[in-house]
C-alpha cells in the first residue's frame, strides 16, 4: 500500500464510520524528553537539533497505534522562526521535521498503513510570557499570505501527505491559512481550537472575542477539505464541539484534546488528564460521531494508546 493508498484507506474509513486514530503531542512532547524550547518560537525551532528524538517520538506514536503522525511545524512559519533570529532557516527546519517523520514512518513494520501530515497553524508571535497574541502586533494579510504559504509549499515539496489546519480560531489568519493548505493540492484537514464563554456557549478559542464555530465552519469550501475536527481544546468542551460540527458539516469529525496550559516558551504539564479518563471522552466522542482520535499539547504514548482502547470499546471489530 503506497502513502497516498493509506490515505485513502483512512479518510474512507472514516466516512463510513470507522474510527481512525491520530498521534498526540510533538511540541510538548520534545518538551517533555528534554529538548529545550525557544522563548519566540517555542517548539518550532526545536526540530533544527532534535531530529532524532523526533523520529522516536513518531515511531513511539505508530507503535501505541496511530495511523496518521504530524511533523513538528506547528509553530515554525517564517513569523514564528523569525523572532528567534531563523527566519532565513524556513525551509531547512521544516524540511528536518518532515524528515524525521518520514524516517519514523518508513522505518516501521506499519509503514504501509501510516500518513505523514504537516500541521499548518495561524500561530503568531505572543506576548512574553502568556499565551496570548497582541492584536496590534499581528502581521498584514500579505505578510500572513506569504508566511503560510512558504510553509504549506515546504511541507509539500518536503514529502507530507496531509495538511492539518490546527487551532484555527481567528477568521482572517484562518480563511489565508486554508487557501495556503489548498493550493498545495495535498489533503486538508481542518482543526479548530474551542472553549466555553462565561454564557455557557461553546465558541472559537479567540481570547479576546466570542466567536461562534458556525462563523468558521462557514469558511469550508465544497470541496478540498476532507475533515473537520476539533482540538488543542480541553475535553470537557470537545462533546458539546463534536456536535455543533456535526450539526452544520457533513464532513467525517476529529477529536485530539489538549490538556494543561502554556506559558511561553514552555508548556505546564499540570493537571494532565489521565489515560483512563480521557478513554471515557473517547468513548462518548465515538458515540457522538468522532471518527478520528488523539491528542494534542500535554498528551502522550499513553493518551493515544487510552484511544485505540476507546475504539476496541465502541467497536470491537476495528
Amino acid at each position: 500500500m503506497t502513502s497516498s493508498n493509506a490515505y485513502t484507506s483512512i479518510i474512507d474509513a472514516m466516512r463510513s464510520g470507522q474510527v481512525e486514530i491520530l498521534d498526540g503531542a510533538t511540541g510538548t512532547e520534545l518538551e517533555r524528553r528534554g529538548a529545550e524550547m525557544d522563548p519566540h518560537s517555542w517548539c518550532g525551532a526545536a526540530s533544527r537539533d532534535n531530529a532524532a528524538l523526533l523520529a522516536e517520538i513518531h515511531s513511539d506514536y505508530i507503535d501505541a497505534g496511530a495511523r496518521i503522525i504530524t511533523a513538528n511545524t506547528f509553530a515554525s512559519s517564517r513569523l514564528m522562526l523569525s523572532g528567534a533570529d531563523l527566519g532565513d532557516r524556513v525551509a531547512e527546519i521544516n524540511t528536518i521535521a518532515v524528515d524525521a517523520a518520514l524516517a519514523a514512518r518508513d522505518g516501521h513494520a506499519m509503514a504501509s498503513e501510516v500518513v505523514v501530515a504537516g500541521s499548518l497553524s495561524h500561530m503568531v508571535p505572543v506576548s512574553e510570557g502568556t499565551d496570548r497574541f497582541d492584536p496590534n502586533a499581528v502581521p498584514g494579510d500579505d505578510e500572513l499570505a506569504d508566511a503560510f504559504g512558504e510553509l504549506a509549499g515546504v511541507l509539500r515539496s518536503a514529502g507530507a501527505e496531509l495538511i492539518l489546519l490546527e487551532m484555527m480560531y481567528e477568521p482572517t489568519r484562518a480563511r489565508i491559512a486554508l487557501q495556503a493548505a489548498l493550493d498545495t493540492g495535498l489533503p486538508v484537514w481542518f482543526d479548530m481550537s474551542a472553549r466555553r464563554a462565561e454564557d455557557g456557549r461553546v465558541v472559537a478559542f479567540h481570547p479576546f472575542e466570542d466567536i461562534t464555530l458556525s462563523e468558521l465552519l462557514s469558511m469550508i469550501p465544497e470541496s478540498g477539505v476532507d475533515a473537520v475536527g476539533v482540538m488543542h481544546t480541553q475535553s470537557h468542551v470537545v462533546g458539546d464541539a463534536i456536535d455543533e460540527i456535526r450539526a452544520a458539516s457533513p464532513l467525517p469529525v476529529a477529536a485530539y484534546p489538549d490538556s494543561g496550559f502554556f506559558k511561553m516558551p514552555s508548556w505546564q504539564f499540570q493537571e494532565v488528564i489521565s489515560p483512563e479518563d480521557l478513554e471515557e471522552h473517547f468513548v462518548d466522542w465515538i458515540g457522538r460521531g468522532a471518527t478520528a482520535l488523539g491528542g494534542c499539547c500535554g498528551l502522550t504514548i499513553s493518551h493515544v494508546e487510552a484511544a485505540v482502547r476507546a475504539r476496541s470499546r465502541r467497536q470491537p471489530t476495528a
